[in-house]
């Protein structure tokens, strides 16, 4: 079962709270004592695989942009 915590209590100890997240426990915040939001623990539902990109990029992807379009992304000081 979920351990309910005041906002105040939360903003005092809130360094313990996340060690009792990381330890497994899901901690609710309540706002004069009513729930409004969880502390969990964050998982990666999608971690990074690498070469996702592979294939999808040509080389004209890494080809210099033509002069208007560095000017319309603010880029038109020639020092640059």
């Amino acid at each position: 079962m979920a351990r309910i915590v005041n906002i105040h209590e939360a903003k005092t100890h809130l360094s313990r709270l996340i060690e009792e997240v990381v330890d497994g426990n899901e901690v609710v915040l309540a706002k004069a004592g009513k729930p409004v939001a969880r502390l969990v623990s964050y998982e990666d539902d999608h971690p990074r695989q690498p070469g996702m990109v592979k294939g999808r990029l040509d080389k004209k992807f890494f080809d210099p942009l033509p002069e208007e379009e560095l000017n319309a992304w603010g880029n038109n000081d020639p020092e640059r």
